[in-house]
């Protein structure tokens, strides 16, 4: 796996927001259909108001993905993709591309590397800002993820503006919002979960030198990152390298998906859902809870982990080729 090497110059803050939208956006392209895949699983055997009777049952992720493409076409895979590309470039560039600079915020002076609890409050900073701008582009992503599994007839919105007028029109501006807070909730969790997680992963594996090969076994000693994603000038780590964004990203997306799942479903039931069926986001939790158990959490998490873990490995390992392509142009573009 070759890659290019950590810049001896760090990437600027502009250069880490445009790169983590960037990431982001190629990362929703490679993984979306599992998303959908997950969004319809955790809605499935929904009580809905008015009632109305599902004649597509979904059973696994090969499951859903085969019967979406037999029933409704392959580009069912795909409904939603725009208001998920416009989601990233607002959300990822802020929640991943302002973590560090946030991260630097709270550290204080004179510290040589970040607390946990630092990392942990700038992952949530950053969850929960992000959230508040991206929101209606994540209410409308799910909106067409889930259409299918709303009724047998036309879909609710002939495209992503419409969605935007209809909701705004039918629900007001707070229709655009809707599941705000438990998106928060959910958001500052995985963030949280990916962000720290991935952190102090590929900070441990710098340091202990876990990846070592023969291109690195040299390198035992050096000091590892002190930030999330370029080195300290003269001090680059000889793994600093795919190998090892793979493995911290994986094993990033594996927690975020444990510790965000149950909110997750929540999120996702209630951004769904027609107006008055819910109250807040608490009563869409009790009804999960009464209908299918503390299981019901858990809905769909297969797919949230593959997607989750493969969106993260897709994109940390963008991110940090796009940041290093990003620096080695500057010189070309000055």
């Amino acid at each position: 796996m070759v890659g290019l090497k950590p810049p001896e110059v760090p990437p600027t803050a502009a250069m880490k927001f445009i790169s983590a939208g960037m990431a982001g956006c190629i990362a929703d392209l490679c993984t979306f259909p599992l998303d959908t895949a997950k969004v319809r699983l955790q809605i499935q055997g929904e009580v809905r108001i008015p009632r109305t009777i599902s004649s597509v049952e979904y059973r696994g992720v090969v499951g859903t993905l085969s019967t979406m493409v037999r029933t409704e076409g392959a580009r069912s895979l795909y409904r939603g993709l725009a208001a998920g590309l416009q989601r990233q470039m607002s959300f990822a560039s802020i929640r991943i591309g302002l973590y560090d600079s946030v991260k630097q915020i709270y550290t204080p002076k004179g510290a040589e590397n970040a607390g946990m609890a630092t990392r942990l409050l700038a992952g949530c900073t950053t969850g929960a800002v992000a959230v508040a701008c991206a929101q209606p582009t994540d209410v409308v992503k799910v909106r067409f993820q889930a259409s299918r599994t709303l009724s047998d007839s036309a879909l609710r919105y002939s495209g992503t503006v419409d969605a935007y007028r209809t909701i705004a029109r039918e629900e007001g501006i707070r229709g655009l919002w809707r599941g705000t807070l438990p998106n928060i909730a959910r958001n500052a969790v995985i963030n949280c979960g990916e962000l720290v997680t991935y952190d102090l992963l590929k900070d441990a594996l710098l340091r202990t030198q876990l990846m070592a090969g023969e291109d690195g076994a040299g390198g035992r000693g050096q000091a590892p990152s002190l930030s999330l994603h370029h080195p300290t000038p003269g001090s680059s780590p000889p793994l600093d390298n795919i190998p090892c964004h793979f493995v911290a990203a994986f094993g990033a997306g594996f927690c975020a998906t444990v510790v965000a799942s149950p909110v997750d479903v929540v999120k996702t039931r209630y951004m769904n859902a027609s107006p008055g069926q819910y109250r807040n986001a608490l009563s869409c939790l009790l009804a999960l809870l009464m209908q299918d158990g503390p299981a019901g959490l858990y809905k769909g998490f297969v797919p949230s982990f593959l997607r989750l873990g493969s969106w993260n490995v897709v994109m940390f390992v963008s991110y940090e080729q796009l940041q290093r392509a990003l620096v080695l142009a500057r010189p070309a573009l000055a």
